[in-house]
């Protein structure tokens, strides 16, 4: 089945680029493949996208990176969280819950549900 592709939802590209990087260090393609194959092909993060992101999170002090091969033995920026970077996807992965859980809530009494 050929599911429709999904814009990522304002705000949240940071908070995924965080969890895919807190499961071990990984390079910026990689992250992008990540996120797609987990998502089953529903997020397609663009380069355009990506990289932005993740020199905003490294400048943040949220990332760290550093230069080492890839699996294709070409040199690749490695990124892996840093201390703050824990606090924040703790803290995002939190709110994120939260927001679900209300948006589940009014599409719950919008169709006809109870509180």
């Amino acid at each position: 089945m050929n599911s429709p592709k999904s814009d990522l939802p304002q705000g949240t590209l940071d908070m995924l680029i965080l969890q895919v990087v807190a499961l071990a260090p990984i390079h910026g393609y990689a992250i992008a493949q990540r996120i797609r194959q987990i998502s089953r092909d529903v997020f397609q993060v663009q380069q355009g996208s990506l990289y932005p992101a993740l020199h905003r999170l490294e400048n943040r002090g949220l990332l760290a990176a550093e230069w080492k091969e890839s699996e294709t033995g070409r040199e690749a920026k490695f990124y892996h969280l840093t201390r703050m970077g824990h606090a924040q996807l703790k803290e995002e992965t939190a709110n994120w819950a939260r927001l679900a859980e209300a948006v589940g809530l009014i599409l719950q009494t919008a169709e006809g549900g109870t509180v």
